[in-house]
């Protein structure tokens, strides 16, 4: 019967959890949100690594693809988010991970999330963002980039 269900909606059943990393990009040093959503995906079946404070874009990017994700979650507060995600962005397709879904959160200005998207961030959530909703969004919207299947 599950295999019918994700036939009928398009998906087919992965065998191996979602691998999602959780970065805070820049000199944030506030993480109590990234924390919530990392202990909330994980509670959802997803494999979550988290960085930690003070990344780099070439060490979030260089984590992204040593353990090979499916999703990587930005977290900013400081408002650097517009010199930091470019340049994250531009990491992670130099690391050959154009794949990867990439969603942010934190304090961003809903007039700069267009710009984000074009960057290629698939969505922003803002603080308040049920986390059911960001668990769904994560689960519709990651490739399925396992190997040999």
């Amino acid at each position: 019967m599950v295999e019918q269900a994700a036939v009928a909606t398009g998906r087919r059943q992965r065998s191996r959890p979602l691998r999602v990393l959780i970065a805070k990009p820049g000199l944030d040093g506030h993480d109590r949100g990234a924390k919530v959503l990392a202990r909330a995906l994980r509670d959802a079946g997803m494999e979550v690594i988290y960085t930690g404070l003070f990344q780099t874009p070439e060490r979030i990017a260089r984590a992204a693809a040593d353990e090979d994700v499916d999703v990587v979650g930005l977290s900013i507060l400081s408002g650097a988010h517009n010199q930091l995600f470019p340049q994250i962005m531009q990491e992670l397709r130099r690391a050959g991970l154009d794949d990867v879904l990439v969603v942010a959160g934190g304090i961003i200005p809903k007039e700069d999330i267009p710009h984000l998207q074009a960057l290629g961030i698939a969505a922003v959530f803002g603080p308040g963002t049920p986390l059911h909703e960001i668990v769904a969004f994560i689960r519709e919207h990651a490739p399925d980039r396992e190997r040999g299947s």
